[in-house]
C-alpha cells in the first residue's frame, strides 16, 4: 500500500504518496502481465500508470477510447503503434500519445519482450484491467496459448461500461 506521507491539507505535501517496486497486485491482462502503479482514486482522478509487460508478438486488437488520451512510454523493447491510419516503432526510451476517440493498436516487435508505462487521462482505465485481468499467481508474464474462453466476449461485454470498444483485429505482422 502506498506509504502516507500526510503532514497537512489539501493543496499541500500532505497528498504525496510514494510506492515501493514491488508494491502493487499483479495482474494478467489480456495476456501481459500489469501492475496498477497510479490509480484515479490516488490521483484525483486525474490520470492512472499502468506497468506493463507484454510478450513478443503481443498486440491488442484495434480499438477505441472514448473518454481517456493515452501515452505510451517504452522502458525495454520495440513497440510498433498505430493510431488512425499512421504506423510508428517506437523503442525503448520513446513514446507515443494517442488520443480519445481516435482507434489505435500496437504490437511487440522482436523476439523479446516489451515493458511500457501507460498514463490514461482522465483515470480509470485501470477499472478495466482489474475487470477483465485476473490477479497472477506470480510477478510473471501468463503461460503462452490462446486466449481463456469467453475472453473476447467479456472484453465486448464491459468495454462499453469502461467507454472502450473494439473496433478490429490486431495488428498483422510486418
Amino acid at each position: 500500500m502506498a506509504e502516507d506521507l500526510s503532514v497537512g491539507g489539501v493543496g499541500d505535501a500532505s497528498r504525496m504518496q510514494v510506492w515501493a517496486a514491488e508494491e502493487g497486485i499483479p495482474y494478467w491482462f489480456l495476456g501481459t502481465l500489469v501492475w496498477v502503479r497510479a490509480s484515479a482514486e490516488s490521483t484525483a482522478n486525474a490520470y492512472s500508470v499502468i506497468e506493463q509487460v507484454a510478450p513478443a508478438g503481443f498486440g491488442p486488437p484495434l480499438h477505441v477510447h472514448h473518454r481517456e488520451d493515452e501515452q505510451f512510454y517504452v522502458l525495454e523493447g520495440s513497440v510498433r503503434f498505430r493510431c488512425g491510419e499512421r504506423e510508428v516503432r517506437v523503442e525503448a526510451g520513446g513514446s507515443v500519445f494517442l488520443p480519445k476517440q481516435v482507434p489505435h493498436a500496437f504490437h511487440v516487435e522482436g523476439e523479446t519482450p516489451a515493458r511500457l508505462l501507460q498514463i490514461t487521462a482522465p483515470g480509470g482505465f485501470e477499472r478495466f484491467v482489474e475487470a477483465i485481468g485476473v490477479v497472477a499467481p506470480s510477478a510473471t508474464l501468463p503461460p503462452p496459448g490462446p486466449p481463456p474462453a469467453g475472453l473476447i466476449e467479456r472484453v465486448a461485454e464491459l468495454g462499453p461500461a469502461h467507454d472502450f470498444a473494439v473496433v478490429g483485429p490486431p495488428l498483422a505482422m510486418p
